[in-house]
Parts: structure tokens; C-alpha cells; sequence
């Protein structure tokens, strides 16, 4: 039985990067089995057995997207029950965070979030108050569920692949679970940027682009960088909510962070501060992004973005 239990949610014709780094991190801390909710394509199943998978569990109810949260937290009760599992890992999404938070109610399970390295002991590293201190917690229950950021596990295939068991488990049912439906759905636009949380690159604009995101938006272009905001610009309606970075945003934690006319108020710090290298552009130079920024340029975006994207063009031939 595996000691470790991994949810993916819908994971499309290939896992994302977050989905990789998810089955690295739970094979390091022992044996893994996955849930999965959705289609499940020749191409992941490949993924599971090169990253060293041992049981692959689906629902019988294959409508858990038609609801709320709920039947999912059903669903990964009885996966985390049938694999045995002491850990389960989540991504760090806020659905995620919700998946868990129930998770834990439902297997009297202590949870932690946020988490960006676990030891082996399952010892669980995280970045709190803004990245201000980084902290350690271990559950004291017999069964762990974390949510884990990405961008902070180097994917890495098992040494030998696997030929994963595929079990279907049916869906606990109750009255609470089902009584909300989702009616609707908009499919969102594809802007062809990597999804932002999930992202190795982030160029974000605030107040400063003055409702002009054009220079953000071909620096990440040529980066191939995702695009995020700070709530100002995402409340002025420069750029969609869903672009926002921060602590009622997105949290991000990628390997590069440009801040482009963002001040560094604790509100967007909260929301970007454990990325790998921060370069903040602003040409206010006592603005409090400097403090936390590992190179600042001090000078108005409009005239920085445009050389530094003209120049990676170059570079890039």
C-alpha cells in the first residue's frame, strides 16, 4: 500500500510542471499512489509509470466538476483510506487549499499549507508572514495533508519505471455534498502564457504602467514569462483579477519575479516574495520594493521594459 497519496485535478492531455513536482516531492517521502478527477490521457498515464507510481485510483462518478468542492474531499477520503496513505499532497491552489482543509475534518488530519519542502521525516518548510520568517511544522496525527507551492521541487523520473495499479472507487454520497451545482461555465480566452502560478517567470506591472501593460506584456512575451498585477492595476481595470498577485491574490513562487512600477506594499509581497531571484523596476528609488528585490533599477518602465525586451530578442536571435 502506498504511504503517499497525490490528487491531480483534470489533468489534460499532458501534467503541468506543479503536477511533476508534485510526484517527485511524494516519491522522495515513499511509496506514491495518485487520485485522479477526469480524463486521463495515454500520455499521463505514461508520466505516472516514468515518475514511479504504484496505483492510480479514479472515481466511479465521473461528474465531481458538475459540484463544488465537496465530492472531490469525498472522493480523496476514500483514496487516502483504500491507499493506506500518511501523507497527501495537494497543489497549493485556493481549490486546493479548500480540498484540504475538508480533507482534514473528514480523516482527523492535521493540514498544513503553503508548504515549499517537506523533509523525511515529514517535516514541512514554509515561507509566512510575507516571507518575513520561514518557518517548520509537523502534524501530530497519524495521516498529513499538505499543499505544496510550485517552483520548488526540480521534477525527476523514478530510476525505474513503474506499471501503476488502476483501481476505481466509488464516490461516498450525502445530501450536504451535492447541494451545490455549478449551473454555468465561461471558457476563459487562452492568452498562450504559462498559467501564472505554475509559471518559472512572472512579469508583473502595477500603478506605474498607468494603464499601459504593453511593455509587461512583450517582456514576458519574449521571456515567455506569465503576466501578473498588482491589485491597484486589477481594481483600476488595467487587467483581469485574475492576473493578481499578492495577499488576496495569487501566490507565486517562481525562479524570476519582474516587478515593473509596483511599490512592494506587504500586500504584494505576500503574494511573490519567496521567488527564486526578484528584479524590481521603479523610478521611485525609497520605494519599498528595493527592499526586498535582489537587483532594482531605478528609472520609468517605460523606457527600461522596451531596451530589456529588445535585447533578449536579440540574444535569442
Amino acid at each position: 500500500m502506498a504511504n503517499v497519496l497525490i490528487f491531480i485535478d483534470n489533468p489534460g492531455a499532458a501534467l503541468k510542471k506543479s503536477s511533476l513536482e508534485l510526484l517527485t516531492l511524494g516519491r522522495s517521502l515513499g511509496e506514491t499512489a495518485v487520485a485522479v478527477n477526469g480524463e486521463l490521457s495515454s500520455d499521463v498515464s505514461a508520466a505516472f509509470a516514468e515518475y514511479g507510481v504504484s496505483s492510480v485510483y479514479r472515481p466511479s462518478a465521473r461528474d465531481l466538476d458538475d459540484y463544488l468542492v465537496a465530492p472531490k474531499a469525498a472522493y480523496l477520503t476514500a483514496a487516502a483510506q483504500a491507499a493506506g496513505a500518511t501523507t497527501v499532497l495537494l497543489d497549493n491552489s485556493p481549490e486546493g487549499k479548500e480540498i484540504a482543509a475538508r480533507l482534514g475534518i473528514r480523516l482527523s488530519a492535521g493540514v498544513i499549507t503553503d508548504v515549499v519542502a517537506v523533509d523525511q521525516d515529514g517535516t514541512a518548510h514554509k515561507s509566512v508572514l510575507a516571507g518575513s520568517y520561514n518557518t517548520a511544522a509537523k502534524t501530530t496525527t497519524p495521516v498529513s495533508v499538505l499543499t505544496v507551492k510550485a517552483n520548488n521541487v526540480t521534477p525527476e523520473p523514478a530510476a525505474a519505471p513503474t506499471a501503476p495499479e488502476s483501481v476505481t472507487l466509488d464516490v461516498p454520497a450525502d445530501s450536504t455534498s451535492a447541494a451545490a451545482r455549478i449551473t454555468a461555465r465561461e471558457q476563459k480566452v487562452a492568452s498562450g502564457r504559462p498559467d501564472l502560478t505554475d509559471a518559472r517567470i512572472v512579469v508583473a506591472g502595477g500603478r506605474g504602467v498607468d494603464g499601459d501593460f504593453g511593455p509587461v506584456e512583450q517582456l514576458a512575451d519574449a521571456l515567455g514569462a506569465a503576466v501578473g498585477a498588482s491589485r491597484a492595476a486589477t481594481d483600476a481595470g488595467w487587467i483581469s483579477h485574475d492576473a493578481q498577485v499578492g495577499q488576496t491574490g495569487k501566490t507565486v513562487s517562481p525562479q524570476l519575479y519582474i516587478s515593473a512600477g509596483i511599490s512592494g506594499a506587504i500586500q504584494q509581497k505576500a503574494g511573490m516574495q519567496t521567488a527564486k531571484v526578484i528584479v524590481a523596476v521603479n523610478k521611485d528609488a525609497e520605494s519599498p520594493v528595493f527592499e526586498i528585490a535582489d537587483f532594482g533599477i531605478i528609472g520609468d518602465l517605460f523606457d527600461v521594459l522596451p531596451q530589456a525586451t529588445e535585447e533578449i530578442k536579440k540574444r535569442k536571435g
